[in-house]
């Protein structure tokens, strides 16, 4: 069966690439964002995700029009920096407003249809940065640890209904992302330059990070399964950051990664506990397959 999809933020980055591998995949494929760039293939509907009434009226009307929602991605958002005392509460807001209650608009526009048609299928994006807060980027962390309790409690909300739900939580994307960042260094003289030097280190290793296509196929894969855990890290390193968090005691953990983004310091420090990281990532994510375990 022919399967109708959503995702929001679908103009650009990984929005885009998953609406493109949904389509691949032989989907039908709705994006709602509120610029309407041309994808071959790909339905734009226009609404912006902090409004209820606009998101209510395009998911009414995909449903009507198609009768049905198998899945939904809930993949727009962006991302703020700066110091937290410095951070106007404006910012801190539109923060939550578009990653969190943005996600929730959407999301409890689209449960009464998949409720009445007996399942669906809802992805929503996270990041690593939601079980390992990254300093000087304290309300994106927020954001995306509100994602992670939100489907990890919706999950057993909806799952008498046949409905499924995951978080994905990818690292460093080379996307557009990157520079629609609200950046702030105010106050960086008081931080002894930490602030802009943390943001250049994430920066640098999200330039060089994975292609927002490899993310659209990763994540449309998911979106594609029935069922999956609830919780999904994207890419080899980040499985490891991931397995650390869990592993590591929390004091130890969050140390580490204050090493690397809030030292005082030069880059070369920043680059050898980097390295020292990804080695310690990389040991304990090949552990299970020393005993036979099989790469996804």
């Amino acid at each position: 069966m022919n399967k109708i999809a959503v995702v929001t933020g679908g103009s650009g980055g990984i929005g885009r690439c998953t609406a493109a591998s949904l389509k691949a995949a032989g989907c039908t494929v709705y994006e709602i964002s509120r610029r309407d760039i041309p994808s071959d293939g790909i339905i734009h509907m226009s609404a912006d995700v902090t409004d209820e009434a606009q998101v209510r009226r395009v998911i009414d009307e995909i449903a009507a029009r198609e009768g049905r929602i198998d899945i939904l991605v809930n993949n727009a958002g962006f991302g703020i920096s700066g110091a937290a005392e410095l951070t106007e509460s404006r910012d801190s807001h539109a923060q939550l407003e578009l990653n969190v209650f943005g996600t929730d608009n959407v999301t409890r526009a689209v449960l009464p249809h998949m409720r009445a048609q007996g399942g669906g299928r809802i992805v929503c994006m996270s990041s690593i940065a939601g079980i390992v807060p990254i300093p000087f980027q304290l309300w994106y962390s927020v954001s995306k640890a509100a994602i992670i309790a939100y489907v990890l409690a919706l999950q057993n909300e909806v799952r008498p209904f046949g409905i499924s739900v995951c978080a994905i939580m990818p690292g460093d994307i080379a996307s557009g992302f990157t520079d629609a960042r609200h950046k702030s260094a105010a106050g960086d003289d008081v931080y002894a330059g930490r602030i802009e030097r943390s943001v250049a280190v994430m920066e640098h290793d999200e330039r060089t990070g994975m292609t927002p296509e490899y993310a659209g196929s990763f994540v449309a894969k998911y979106a594609l399964k029935k069922n999956s855990r609830p919780l999904v890290a994207m890419g080899f390193a980040y499985k490891g950051a991931a397995a650390i968090a869990k592993l590591f005691p929390r004091r130890l953990s969050n140390w580490i990664v204050g090493q690397i983004f809030a030292k005082e310091g030069n880059r070369k420090r920043f680059d050898m506990i980097c390295l020292h990281c990804r080695v310690i990532c990389g040991i304990i994510r090949s552990i299970p397959y020393v005993f036979g375990a099989r790469p996804e």
